[in-house]
């Protein structure tokens, strides 16, 4: 009777190996799951998963979209031509060069700015809406105002020359050295605030016991900052040097909005590997190159973020 039993219960052969009845007994069984996710497996299929094997395919090609029937097949010249382009390698060093820059305002802004609203009794509310306005506004909007602020006849520098800093306005946007840092300057004013509410979150979750046994240990508030604030906070330090640095290598909007066509002026002092690649695609029509620099770019990104993660102190992982 118990071997009847037991062959009773045991499922047809194709199911246990899962055969074709397993699969449809699984589809009827999540049927409606798989339903309510097929738009979102639709829309990554065609603008993710497409897009990127198309362009994979396109480096192999010398294409133009003015002209699709006049492309020639150059293997792997444009991988070739990307790694040896100098302007692409500018490009490379001006984006680092920017976020030495804005990582180092973008975290320092918001490291004090979490610091004062940690220990803030009354407005914190206040502070924390005012301070998180830009993050919430229009990059464009914001550029445009950033650029006035800081431009020769801006509020800024009249103010640096009337305190006796300046002897007379820059020209900053021909210059050759200083776009970068100034793109920095407003971007950080944009986006500290996220830097603020991260880390003021952790700051908030940080036991106050280790405040207290250090206060009794005879540690001042700088030693107290030091030595147990900063390192409870390196998770969320590490997540904002990652966001930033992959966000950094995508810029494109805020070069653009300030005035500087797709190469980046004149001198090619404010280039980035976005505007470099739109210009490759858009302005001289060269679909296949610019496809080789994106997949660049991308590696590129990904290598930078492994080599976070490996160098990055393990505690914040």
């Amino acid at each position: 009777m118990a071997q009847r039993i037991a062959l009773a219960q045991r499922p047809p052969a194709a199911a246990r190996q899962g055969g074709p009845s397993d699969l449809w007994l699984r589809i009827r069984r999540y049927g409606w799951g798989y339903l309510f996710v097929l738009p979102w497996i639709v829309l990554y299929v065609a603008f993710g998963l497409y897009p990127l094997a198309l362009s994979f395919y396109l480096t192999f090609f010398d294409y133009s979209f003015v002209r699709p029937e006049d492309y020639v097949f150059t293997g792997i010249g444009n991988w070739l031509r990307g790694l040896s382009d100098p302007l692409f390698w500018k490009s490379i060093f001006n984006i680092f060069y920017n976020q030495v820059i804005f990582i180092a305002l973008t975290l320092g802004l918001g490291l004090l700015s979490a610091l004062l609203l940690y220990k803030a009794v009354r407005g914190g509310k206040i502070f924390r809406t005012i301070y998180f306005m830009p993050v919430v506004t229009s990059v464009v909007v914001l550029m445009a105002i950033g650029g006035y602020l800081v431009s020769p006849d801006g509020p800024l520098q009249l103010l640096l020359m009337r305190a006796g800093l300046l002897q007379q306005p820059i020209f900053w946007k021909f210059s050759i050295w200083w776009p970068m840092p100034v793109i920095a300057l407003i971007n950080a004013w944009k986006w500290f605030g996220v830097s603020t509410v991260i880390l003021l979150a952790g700051m908030v979750a940080i036991d106050p016991q280790l405040y207290e046994v250090a206060a009794l240990d005879g540690a001042n508030g700088w030693q107290q900052f030091w030595g147990i604030t900063i390192p409870q906070l390196r998770p969320q330090l590490f997540f904002l040097l990652v966001i930033n640095v992959i966000n950094g290598l995508q810029m494109f909007t805020e070069v653009f909005t300030i005035g500087y066509d797709v190469y980046g002026g004149p001198e090619h002092q404010a280039l980035t590997p976005v505007l470099y690649l739109y210009a490759q695609a858009f302005d001289r029509s060269n679909m296949g190159y610019a496809s080789a620099l994106g997949l660049l770019l991308a590696a590129l990104i990904a290598l930078l973020t492994v080599l976070q993660f490996k160098l990055f102190p393990s505690e914040a992982q």
